[in-house]
């Protein structure tokens, strides 16, 4: 039985647990884990049921299994292919039946267990072609005791954590076992009618069974108690901000039939039929006196920027300033190129200036003096737009394109910057279905672009199979020597003892060395410190290939590019994927994309087949949520929502209900001030969401 220190409660830090050491503390917090309650809070995604010890006579090919035995044999070996320190060993049971075992990039295990020790193995059973079995990196247990002792930690229903390098599910079952006693002093947030409208567990039941099912139902109630709680806790949050925005005033820019016609005039294309209601809904809002707040969202090389163009035409007729910053310097620059082509010969007066932090000071000044004073019509930067001395003499819009790579505190900094509140408008590349925008961006308004421009090259999109990656480096050499350019994306910056993978690292040497001597190669990851000089390089087409990590997912366009290669592709999400092949199919050129799995396995090249067929970025965002719910850190995390509430999305009316269910309980307590365990919860999400 666990005794918890008197004095510990579910504030306390986590490393005020007693199994908790130093390197634990700082791993569990970049999981978000820094108190007794985030850890208690903290659900496993899923379960791996290995059942009661069987004879190894007993297994079966794929099963998963626990077995006990004796170390027959062991030592730390290095394998032939890609050089792998590993461990292999023999277990044999009571039966004198053999099992091989081997752990992977693992070679202290040898260390830890010797031959004639009693241990239990538990893991997936693999037929060899020798006729016996084998396990590949199973858990594993030393037996104390007679021949009947069993484990203790492993085997039977086993929880799968979200983990970080070094922590291990095992690691985080045992700290949470000395924290659950202190899951019955978790107080409801969520009102007594509420939970019993939607047939709900209260808290402290919901996250004892959560931890410790004793059947997988258990779980299943556990998670959508916990699902159900989190979104309406958001929904909470979000009725809050708009009660917020409404209260405050907005300058109105009302409509002007004689600014589009000029605007649309001076594209040189047709806007697409989603282009334009993106626009029109964007100059509803506008023209109210409440600040519009509304979320942008569209698939790669959709025209956001161009519905933002003409929302900044529209602000400038009026007499005010527009203000959109990115999250990059060369992505800023990139603004700047399209916003003054679409913009300044239309509009002789809108003048467009760029403020970023490489520029000189006497430059940073010019600009500032020229925003402060109003001579210039529209400002592009970085982070840099949101420094002290950067003042805008009346702002009537702030754009901030990738919303979700700035905090909540920055983008209030940029909202800040002019004498009222302006009209904001958030742009993301990322689709979003429409469920996931409500449950996420519930204090804004979404506008969709749904379709590309006409005449965009399709990007090719193929499964390679592992064998078969000699083709892949032909069609990139083939591509380089047309003048064309290459990405090679790695799932790691660096290789890591848990995961078997390719490192972006590791590949850029092997393939400067091995495959592309000839070829000029960069890399880049998010560590770097001189990322905008690599990409710079690489847009100038000084670099032919560039190896690179997730770092390069979004925003910058290099319409020389034509091969998005995608080293562990299954390790990906699919909208990330999407994401990814977005890179390139920029320009005229015929494109490709080509994904070589790490686990070539039924299901992991099912679902990356998906790819090959789908080309619609909404309609693989929901194939991506659907598929989630195997709760693999594939993507729930860049959302910033657990696995329950992504979970509860799975039912499309749940959202509406809950919003309901908010507004059902500030018909009687508009600031839930009647409601204080519910109003602590919303506070405790409103700090985390200002700081992320």
């Amino acid at each position: 039985m666990v005794v918890l220190n008197s004095r510990l409660t579910l504030d306390s830090p986590v490393s005020a647990l007693p199994k908790v050491l130093p390197r634990d503390h700082k791993r569990l917090g970049a999981l978000g884990i820094k108190t007794v309650r985030d850890l208690l809070l903290h659900l496993p995604f899923g379960w791996e049921e290995f059942g009661e010890p069987k004879a190894i006579a007993e297994l079966n090919d794929g099963s998963l299994a626990t077995v006990t035995g004796t170390i027959l044999r062991i030592a730390p070996k290095v394998s032939k292919y890609k050089g792998l320190r590993l461990t292999q060993a023999v277990l044999v049971d009571g039966a004198d039946d053999e099992l091989n075992v081997v752990w992977f990039n693992q070679p202290w295990v040898a260390s830890q267990l010797h031959r004639g020790d009693r241990v239990a193995l538990a893991g997936t059973v693999k037929a060899t072609r020798y006729g016996r079995f084998e396990m590949r990196n199973p858990h594993h247990e030393k037996l104390d005791g007679g021949e009947d002792a069993g484990p203790k930690n492993i085997g039977g229903l086993m929880p799968k954590y979200h983990l970080v390098k070094g922590l291990t599910s095992k690691k985080v079952a045992a700290v949470v076992a000395e924290a659950l006693p202190l899951a019955e002093k978790l107080e409801d947030e969520l009102p007594e009618d509420v939970r019993q409208r939607h047939n709900l567990l209260p808290l402290a039941e919901a996250v004892r069974l959560g931890h410790k099912p004793e059947t997988q139902r258990e779980w299943s109630e556990a998670r959508r108690r916990m699902g159900f709680a989190e979104l309406f806790e958001l929904q909470a949050v979000f009725a809050l901000m708009r009660a917020s925005m409404a209260a405050e005033p907005a300058e109105p820019i009302h409509y002007s039939q004689a600014v589009i016609d000029a605007f649309k005039e001076g594209l040189g294309f047709e806007l697409t039929l989603a282009q334009r209601r993106s626009m029109w809904e964007a100059f509803q809002d506008m023209a109210r006196p409440t600040p519009m707040n509304r979320l942008l969202n569209g698939d790669v090389g959709s025209g956001k920027t161009a519905v933002a163009a003409a929302c900044a035409a529209m602000t400038h007729e009026a007499g005010m300033q527009a203000v959109v910053m990115a999250p990059t310097e060369i992505l800023a620059r990139q603004h700047l190129h399209r916003f003054r082509a679409y913009l300044e010969d239309s509009f002789p007066t809108l003048k467009v200036e760029l403020l970023v932090g490489s520029q000189s000071t006497a430059e940073r000044r010019r600009v500032r003096a020229s925003a402060a004073s109003g001579h210039c019509a529209l400002v592009v930067g970085t982070h840099a737009l949101i420094e002290e001395d950067v003042e805008f003499a009346s702002l009537g819009l702030a754009v901030v394109d990738e919303q979700h790579r700035f905090g909540t505190r920055q983008r209030e900094l940029l909202r800040a910057k002019g004498k009222g509140r302006p009209h904001f408008l958030a742009m993301t590349a990322t689709p979003i279905p429409r469920t996931l925008a409500l449950a996420q961006f519930g204090e804004t308004s979404v506008s969709g672009i749904d379709e590309l421009p006409p005449g965009r090259t399709p990007v090719e999109t193929e499964v390679v199979a592992p064998d078969d990656r000699d083709r892949a480096y032909q069609l990139v050499r083939k591509q380089v020597k047309l003048g064309r350019q290459a990405f090679v994306i790695c799932p790691l910056i660096e290789e890591s003892e848990k995961v078997i993978t390719r490192s972006a690292t590791v590949e850029f040497e092997r393939l400067r060395k091995d495959v592309f001597p000839d070829l000029r190669l960069d890399l880049m990851h998010g560590r770097l410190k001189d990322k905008e000089e690599v990409m710079s390089r690489f847009v100038a087409g000084q670099t032919q290939v560039l190896v690179a990590t997730a770092v390069v997912e979004v925003g910058v366009d290099v319409p020389n590019a034509t091969v998005m290669m995608i080293e562990g592709a299954d390790r990906f999400g699919l909208a990330q994927l999407h994401q990814f092949r977005g890179r390139v199919g920029r320009g005229a050129e015929v494109s490709y994309c080509l994904l070589l799995a790490d686990d070539p396995s039924e299901a992991s090249l099912k679902r990356l087949n998906l790819l090959t067929r789908i080309r619609d970025g909404f309609k693989l965002a929901e194939e991506d949520m659907r598929i989630r719910g195997m709760g693999e850190l594939l993507g729930a995390r860049q959302h910033g929502m657990s696995d329950e509430a992504m979970q509860a999305l799975q039912q499309p009316v749940l959202i509406n209900e809950i919003r309901a269910e908010v507004e059902r309980v500030r018909e009687t307590d508009p600031g839930f001030d009647r409601h204080p365990l519910l109003k602590a919860a919303i506070v405790r999400r409103l700090e985390q969401t200002s700081i992320s």
